[in-house]
């Protein structure tokens, strides 16, 4: 690698660096969190499969944790995608503009994609989507298992924080969605 002199170090290449960085990480958090909504579709088709093949219903309060755990992650990584977004429209691309002396919006995909005909029904129904699997998929769990002999007040006590924290989380999920 080359030895660059201060001399070649600008503040527009330092944000245009910083910019490389951050699409990167949104990049790769938009496959991790996109790949978080299969693979806690398949977990709670296996804690289903399993509890079906063993009989024990106590096994299903096992998905609302999975869904806990995993929808948590899944909006904390969609928070810090959509951070880096207004990031770059109202800090970055603004002061590349002016540095550059742009006559136009710097980086302008960032603002564009955000006023394409047909957004706030995408938004709407990918919202659906989360709260299919990280709301409802674990409370039809959650209900099989009150409706099971297995109901014993511990569990069900458990069942019952569990439903709490999953309507934080269905909270969580219908508050992003007004972005």
């Amino acid at each position: 690698m080359a030895v660059t002199s201060m001399d070649d170090v600008t503040e527009s290449k330092l944000l245009l660096a910083e910019y490389d960085r951050l699409k990167e990480e949104q990049k790769t958090r938009i496959g991790f969190r996109d790949n978080l909504l299969y693979f806690t579709l398949a977990a709670v088709t296996a804690v289903v499969a399993i509890t079906v093949h063993s009989g024990q219903s106590r096994l299903l309060l096992s998905a609302p944790a999975i869904c806990l755990i995993l929808g948590w992650t899944y909006l904390v990584n969609d928070e810090k995608i959509s951070a880096i977004g207004y990031y770059v429209r109202d800090q970055l691309g603004p002061r590349l503009g002016e540095l550059s002396s742009a006559r136009g919006t710097v980086f302008g995909w960032e603002i564009y994609h955000r006023n394409v005909t047909g957004r706030s029904m995408r938004k709407r129904l990918q919202t659906a989507v989360d709260l299919f699997t990280y709301l409802i998929l674990p409370m039809v769990c959650t209900t099989a298992f009150w409706c099971s002999p297995a109901a014993r007040p511990l569990l069900v006590l458990t069942s019952l924080v569990q439903t709490l924290a999953l309507a934080v989380l269905g909270w969580q999920f219908l508050r992003r969605t007004e972005r």
